[in-house]
């Protein structure tokens, strides 16, 4: 199924043709639904689709919620390069740590590209923020999302710091695309040694500049790798060694680091971008899970 999903992606369209855009997003999904329904055998969970502040959203429910996690939620943001995994197929990584995490999630469906370029996806994620805030504690309340979904959390949690709105107890930007230029040691040495990601040119050159619209890639909530990241929560990195964009990882580190910010990196020996998602089956993408379990565990309150 992955081999199909890559597959679909291989020609990519001009970046003001948006019909052919939208095509090739549908062809991804398409291909995608195979792997997904295998992971919903795997994984039984309850997934409701419901709306929150005007925004789609996935209520993912595991079989049993922990005794500690009876009062905590976390929020998902999914990855695809803000353009891939509408609908169902973006609570895919929810279901994942609903599973291992024994707690309850909310995966938002934000607006994506070609129709709804930056700042769509932004206003969504705050959207259904504001409103989670009034029902639940903060200090119970975690973010997690993997590559866009790293991205677009670190951009939202920027954001709620600049409204001062509450931020959550802890984060967790996963692969995180921080950073939607080129730049970066990995974009080259990881270049085709990725074998999900496998290289900037054309797919995430044209995800990057359909996302942004007429915006520069370095646009701070863009790109939150250039925005101020003081203050922020605690934080959980996860990359591979084969990830392509494993230095937006590294530079992300870097920066919380210099902040005196609490971080915790995990690196997993030849994983490849997010492959923890797809090969969902490994040892790897349960240790994933089991970390990102044991991080929530030790910063959100019970």
């Amino acid at each position: 199924p992955l081999q199909g999903a890559m597959e679909a992606i291989k020609q990519v369209p001009a970046l003001e043709d948006r019909q052919a855009w939208q095509d090739l997003i549908n062809s991804y999904d398409q291909a995608s639904e195979v792997l997904f329904q295998q992971l919903r055998q795997q994984f039984p969970v309850t997934l409701t689709q419901e709306n929150i502040a005007g925004v789609n959203v996935y209520r993912v429910i595991p079989p049993v919620i922990s005794p500690t996690n009876g009062q905590r939620i976390l929020v998902h943001l999914h990855g695809g390069g803000y353009a891939f995994a509408g609908g169902e197929l973006g609570s895919g990584e929810a279901i994942l740590a609903a599973h291992y995490g024994q707690i309850e999630v909310i995966s938002i469906d934000y607006r994506r590209p070609p129709d709804y370029p930056f700042p769509s996806a932004l206003d969504d994620a705050l959207a259904v923020w504001r409103e989670l805030v009034t029902t639940y504690e903060v200090s119970r309340m975690g973010l997690f999302g993997t590559s866009a979904g790293g991205g677009l959390l670190l951009a939202l949690v920027c954001q709620l710091r600049q409204l001062n709105l509450p931020l959550p107890a802890a984060i967790a930007p996963l692969s995180p695309w921080v950073d939607l230029t080129k730049t970066g040691d990995t974009y080259f040495t990881n270049e085709y040694v990725d074998r999900t990601a496998i290289s900037y040119g054309g797919l995430l050159a044209g995800l990057a500049q359909l996302y942004a619209g007429k915006l520069p890639l370095d646009h701070p909530f863009i790109s939150p790798l250039y925005n101020d990241l003081e203050g922020l929560p605690p934080t959980l990195l996860i990359s591979g060694t084969r990830d392509l964009i494993l230095s937006d990882t590294a530079r992300l580190q870097r920066k919380l680091r210099q902040n005196n910010e609490v971080v915790d990196l995990q690196l997993f020996e030849g994983l490849s971008h997010a492959e923890y998602l797809y090969q969902f089956d490994t040892p790897e993408s349960a240790e994933v899970f089991g970390e990102l379990s044991q991080f929530f565990n030790r910063h959100l309150q019970q």
